[in-house]
């Protein structure tokens, strides 16, 4: 694949796309069922899909372990949506619920929610515990991806 060509992961159906670098910025839209795979929206994630998404996806992604009973959780959606919006398109974000999903809670190895990982290109670049504002997210995910 050319460095002009990106990966990304739908969301809603989970498969991998193609496209060109130069439309990651442009709301592109999944193949095969029409989501938009950059909307600087979060994403609900299941585990197929996280998984496909950590492993294939070449912009970056930031992934807020949570659940629904957790109080600092809910708490901090709105600041997470915040950080989203901020972080378009350079950087996508999404969530996955480790009641719904408890083997990415494994997999992963998280020990306390709410807790963000962050991927990029395969691998695991760097990870961050706890409530935190929107400025806190962005500020993190700048520094480890050296981000303007």
């Amino acid at each position: 694949m050319g460095a002009d060509t990106i990966r990304l992961t739908c969301s809603a159906c989970g498969q991998i796309n193609r496209l060109p670098a130069a439309r990651a910025a442009s709301t592109p839209k999944c193949g095969i069922c029409g989501e938009a795979l950059n909307s600087g929206r979060v994403a609900a994630l299941d585990f197929r899909t996280l998984e496909k998404a950590a492993k294939s996806d070449d912009l970056p992604l930031l992934v807020d372990f949570w659940a629904p009973w957790c109080g600092p959780c809910r708490a901090m959606a709105p600041e997470f949506e915040r950080a989203a919006k901020a972080l378009a398109p350079q950087v996508r974000l999404a969530k996955i619920d480790t009641q719904n999903h408890p083997g990415a809670t494994v997999r992963y190895n998280i020990r306390g929610i709410p807790a963000f990982i962050l991927f990029h290109r395969g691998r695991e670049v760097a990870r961050l515990a706890g409530a935190r504002p929107a400025a806190d997210l962005e500020r993190f995910v700048r520094e480890k991806l050296a981000l303007a």
